[in-house]
């Protein structure tokens, strides 16, 4: 790819947009000016999907959203048929968010709409709709970096909170996929290059500083959605916090032990740190297995409402993250002893790859298209200048396989130990075994974290997983 395709020759467009009080339940207005975006202009992709119309906020219905896609001409189209043969079905199961699938005769949509506040916990815990308007920044960005990794946007409404997309089918959740046992021999390949291109083409080694600044202001106010990652998985599953759950009684001794652990406690508040002050790249924000989409030759990121300029690390620990708790969650999903253990062999390799195969392909970028201000070439001539520009890499990319570690056991503990949690756990019925499984993921989670040097090579932590699944935990009876 050519350095503008692949750098994104253009700037980050000027927004404003409205919020809404889901308390007086009216909307306010919200603007942000051009200087303090760091941007100067919308490019045509953004231009040509952007309604320009200025539309109250309102939570759709579905009679609400039949007749605004219908006064839609290109969507209209895509769907086809008279609009009162349209079927729309709410499939939103995530924590935030209302989602649509929308069909006529003629082909679908999804319509994805932001709530003004946590649909998990409810109006008591507000929400900016700004989050949809940054989905869509984020969202057209990786549809130039990854054409066909991610949903085509086809419309979209800042006043409504509204982004139109293509259907994706027929994918399924991936999350989904993995508690059945399926196997998707080609997910490897897509995710290794969304998170190299994504990561790479958005930090300093590729851009040069200003229009990474612009890129990071352009996303500096998406604080409220980082403000729950900071929350919700580098603090609250440490401390007594009024929304923390977890498998009772069988792992009530195990909170306890996280919430007094100190040694856990500072090394959750380095990684805290590293999130709160660390923009190397534009990353998705949580790239988790519910924000993937997969058929077994594709793969497609959704749901990147929570990116902005943060640590690479985060991302690709949190798809690590959700393979180990896919891998040890499985013996509860057996219909019989060892039925599978194909499955199981299937995931320590895939954790393997993942990271072989980004660290590759990101290795293979930095060396091809580093246009940044970081590592000039300039500084490293001749043979031994390469020699020693080479050896940094290989530096870099170790210190970022530490940070991944570290930030793939920060998201295993809160999904035991905090709010919101994963159906691989959930979805096993006997609790006791439910308990097995998530105490075996602490253990491991806790080494990552705390005994990070230890792992120097992602065989080290499918080898830790493999002996974790058959530790058998002396719970208090």
């Amino acid at each position: 790819m050519s350095r503008e395709a692949g750098c994104g020759q253009w700037r980050w467009p000027l927004t404003a947009f409205s919020d809404y009080d889901p308390v007086k339940k009216r909307p306010v207005s919200v603007s942000l000016s051009g200087k303090a975006l760091g941007a100067d202009c919308v490019s045509f992709e953004q231009q040509s999907v952007a309604d320009p119309r200025q539309d109250e906020y309102r939570i759709l219905q579905e009679s609400d959203l039949r007749d605004y896609l219908a006064g839609l001409p290109a969507i209209a189209a895509r769907l086809g048929g008279a609009a009162a043969a349209w079927t729309i079905i709410e499939v939103g199961d995530g924590n935030l968010n209302l989602v649509f699938i929308v069909k006529g005769a003629a082909g679908g949509v999804a319509v994805k709409q932001a709530l003004p506040y946590v649909r998990l916990v409810g109006e008591s815990w507000p929400l900016p709709l700004s989050r949809s308007h940054y989905e869509y920044l984020a969202l057209t960005h990786q549809a130039r970096l990854v054409p066909g990794l991610v949903p085509a946007v086809l419309h979209h409404n800042k006043g409504l909170a509204l982004v139109v997309m293509e259907l994706i089918e027929p994918h399924v959740i991936m999350r989904k996929g993995l508690i059945a046992g399926a196997l998707y021999p080609n997910f490897v390949g897509g995710i290794a290059t969304f998170m190299a291109r994504t990561l790479f083409f958005s930090s300093d080694l590729a851009l040069p500083a200003a229009q990474k600044k612009e890129g990071i202001a352009a996303f500096a106010g998406n604080h409220a959605l980082c403000k729950i990652t900071e929350d919700l998985i580098f603090t609250d599953p440490y401390r007594v916090a009024e929304q923390n759950r977890w498998t009772e009684p069988w792992l009530d001794a195990t909170a306890a032990e996280f919430r007094e652990d100190l040694e856990l406690h500072a090394a959750v508040s380095r990684l805290k740190l590293k999130f709160l002050n660390a923009p190397e790249a534009l990353i998705h924000g949580d790239l988790h297995t519910g924000s993937i989409m997969v058929t077994e030759d594709s793969t497609v990121v959704i749901d990147p409402e929570f990116a902005f300029y943060g640590p690479m690390g985060f991302d690709i620990g949190a798809v690590i993250a959700n393979l180990l708790m896919a891998y040890l969650a499985s013996v509860g999903h057996e219909t019989s002893p060892g039925g599978r253990r194909v499955f199981e062999v299937w995931m320590l390799e895939t954790i393997e790859n993942v990271w072989t195969e980004f660290s590759n392909e990101f290795l293979e970028l930095w060396r091809t298209e580093s246009h940044g201000d970081a590592y000039p070439v300039t500084l490293f001539p001749g043979a031994a200048g390469a020699a020693r520009l080479e050896a940094e890499r290989q530096a870099y990319m170790a210190r970022l396989f530490a940070d991944t570690l570290g930030f793939a056991a920060a998201k295993i503990i809160r999904r035991i130990l905090g709010l919101a949690h994963n159906a691989d756990f959930e979805l096993i019925e006997d609790t006791r075994l439910r308990a097995v499984c998530e105490a075996r993921s602490l253990r491991l989670a806790r080494a990552m974290m705390v005994e990070t040097a230890a792992f120097t090579t992602v065989g080290a932590v499918t080898m830790a997983a493999r002996m974790v699944r058959d530790w058998q935990p002396e719970f208090a009876e």
